[in-house]
């Protein structure tokens, strides 16, 4: 793919918004941050060391769409025939109900500062969005987009996605973790790896068929990670996704949704002019 690799870093970014400390269908099938330790009893799985060489793909891109160049994309997901979109930066960071075809905002709701938005994920009539530094996760009203409730979390807050069972969240480190779907406790984590080394900076999450996709912060690679073993099955090269003429003003890939009974993706990244519809194939 083409998105261009920031020269900012996180801090950068917030250091430019004001801020002193303050970012599932059918699928190729999978082949046969610091050291944070899980909350109480919880136990922490390490990753399995075997170092197998995990599947690559290329992107098929099948069609471009529009996409808000003014949102800075955090959260990516589809759900019956609404994408769902959660922006980041203090004072910009919002949860939007879209058009997955036209990119039309078709609802909004902001987040009030100090707030800074992160991943999302759709759980049948709600949605959770996470937040970065702010140490909270909003439960919100799936049509209405209305706040529901709060609850707190240590650490930071990237992605997140609903494997049908429980929560997968990124923190930016080479953990996920897993928490529970109605009162977010911690059930457990697992960190990543891909031919025994760790891979870091796991930002926006997609669960799929047992398996999690993840965009790597500032990289054009997108993973498919095993959560059982924490292992890195499957790596998607996205070089050249964004066409040099939309690059100037775009930042890093950001934004995975599956297309629910399709083998395809919505791609996208922040303030990206287009999101693309794509299928992973094998590369040569």
């Amino acid at each position: 793919m083409g998105p261009r690799r920031s020269t900012l870093s996180r801090t950068v970014v917030l250091m430019f918004c004001g801020l002193l400390a303050a970012g599932c269908g059918v699928f190729p099938e999978a082949p046969a941050q610091d050291d944070r330790q899980s909350d109480g009893d919880h136990s922490d799985h390490d990753a399995a060391h075997s170092g197998s060489v995990p599947q690559r793909y290329d992107v098929e891109v099948l069609e471009t769409r529009p996409h808000d160049p003014d949102a800075f994309t955090q959260g990516f997901e589809i759900a019956g025939d609404i994408l769902y979109e959660g922006t980041g930066l203090v004072g910009r960071s919002s949860l939007r109900a879209t058009d997955p075809v036209t990119g039309e905002v078709l609802d909004q709701v902001d987040l009030p500062s100090p707030l800074f938005g992160e991943g999302i994920t759709v759980v049948d009539d709600r949605v959770w969005q996470l937040t970065w530094q702010n140490n909270v996760a909003l439960l919100r009203d799936r049509d209405t987009l209305a706040e529901l409730d709060r609850f707190e979390y240590p650490g930071e807050g990237w992605g997140i996605c609903h494997d049908g069972t429980r929560l997968v969240m990124s923190d930016g480190t080479d953990q996920l973790q897993f928490r529970d779907p109605e009162s977010f406790a911690l059930l457990g984590s697992v960190r990543v790896r891909q031919e025994g080394e760790p891979r870091h900076q796991l930002n926006e999450l997609e669960c799929v068929d047992g398996q999690v996709w993840s965009n790597v912060w500032f990289s054009d690679d997108i993973l498919r990670i095993d959560p059982d073993s924490g292992e890195v099955t499957g790596v998607v090269d996205a070089t050249g996704l964004l066409p040099p003429e939309q690059r100037p003003g775009a930042d890093v890939l950001n934004g995975i949704a599956a297309i629910p009974d399709t083998d395809e993706f919505l791609l996208t990244g922040k303030h990206w002019p287009s999101t693309f519809r794509v299928r992973f194939v094998p590369s040569e």
